[in-house]
């Protein structure tokens, strides 16, 4: 596959004239030569990703035997573009899906995170046949009340800014329900601080929502002790759910949309209904070689509140694994959202306020 990419790409690599010095000895010194050439750039992204990754022991990754096994691919004939796709193949080995190299004609992505999962998901058959082409919008979120006295949420990006007065008026119109379903599912993330405007909603005092862990120096095993990462309540005057919460999730639940899985099952009134969310579990680190290719990678590992690692993903509650079947979606029934409902739909309304 290697050798056609390049019989594909070599007159590309010349055409565009990618400006590089095909210098093929190894260096002559102790210190590796991470000049703007071959083995350079391809030692230098090495040797970043080595420091600075933070998932080697969790993925049983031997990083060395990797980077020996990529560096021979390299010959006389290879391109600059040939490397990129060299490199690119070594930091999928990695199987993390935040693990980025960026040049100006590609951005590399490990898309097996996803792909060798079902979807369990299909946006159409939702705003079809659940949604029925009628509900309200705010902050990129989709609201209405279900059959039954069921609200229902969905959040498609944690990239959409959640506005603390929309999160108002979503929750004052659908206060009268059973319950909620929040569906989180086909959500790739996006800004960690919308995982702590939610949360504020659901609780009524501090609480751990997980550890984070900095590297402390280049070892494989440099980590600090955990921090623990609090979440505050909304602030007084603000709208709060009590009742119950039905999370809805999928494999293609990444990063912040991962991380908000993790910390909303430890609350005591939510089930998670669905398949294991996609993993992400990291802080982002970005860096940049010799020519100018940049590299993103996890840095920071994020445990649960348990303090155990999310890297591969957030399980659904027990007893709550449910999967959407393609044929099932295409004809207009979701199992998973179906499943939510039910659990829902014999509890009591919430009581009238006090008018005392």
């Amino acid at each position: 596959m290697m050798k056609m990419k390049r019989n594909i790409i070599r007159k590309a690599a010349l055409t565009v004239g990618v400006g590089m010095a095909l210098t093929l000895l190894p260096s002559c010194h102790d210190e590796p030569d991470y000049g703007n050439d071959l083995y350079g750039n391809f030692d230098a992204l090495w040797e970043i990703v080595d420091q600075r990754y933070c998932f080697f022991r969790e993925k049983d990754i031997d990083w060395a035997d990797i980077g020996e096994r990529y560096r021979a691919l390299i010959d006389e004939e290879t391109t600059s573009i040939d490397l990129f796709f060299i490199c690119s193949a070594m930091i999928n080995e990695l199987r993390d899906g935040h693990v980025n190299l960026s040049s100006r004609y590609d951005t590399s992505y490990y898309r097996e995170w996803w792909t060798a999962y079902p979807q369990d998901f299909n946006l159409r058959t939702l705003q079809e046949n659940y949604l029925e082409f009628n509900w309200l919008s705010t902050s990129g979120i989709m609201y209405k009340q279900l059959p039954g006295e069921i609200a229902y949420m969905y959040y498609p990006s944690f990239s959409y800014t959640v506005g603390e007065t929309s999160l108002d008026y979503i929750l004052a119109i659908l206060h009268n329900s059973r319950g909620l379903i929040i569906d989180i599912r086909d959500n790739g993330g996006g800004a960690l601080t919308n995982i702590s405007t939610l949360v504020g909603r659901f609780i009524d005092h501090k609480i751990t929502g997980g550890y984070i862990l900095h590297k402390t120096g280049p070892g494989h095993g440099d980590f600090s002790e955990p921090y623990p990462v609090e979440y505050e309540p909304a602030e007084p005057g603000r709208i709060k759910w009590d009742g119950p919460v039905v999370l809805l999730t999928n494999r293609s639940c990444f990063s912040a949309a991962n991380d908000f899985t993790s910390v909303m099952k430890s609350l005591p009134n939510v089930t998670v209904v669905g398949a294991k969310t996609g993993g992400g579990g990291g802080l982002p680190f970005s860096s940049e070689v010799p020519i100018g290719w940049s590299i993103r990678f996890s840095a920071c590992p994020l445990l649960s509140p348990e303090g155990e690692c999310i890297e591969e993903g957030v399980d659904p509650s027990e007893g709550h694994e449910v999967h959407s079947l393609p044929e099932e979606l295409a004809a207009g029934k979701d199992a998973i959202l179906d499943h939510a409902i039910d659990l829902l739909k014999d509890l009591p309304l919430p009581e009238p306020p006090d008018e005392d």
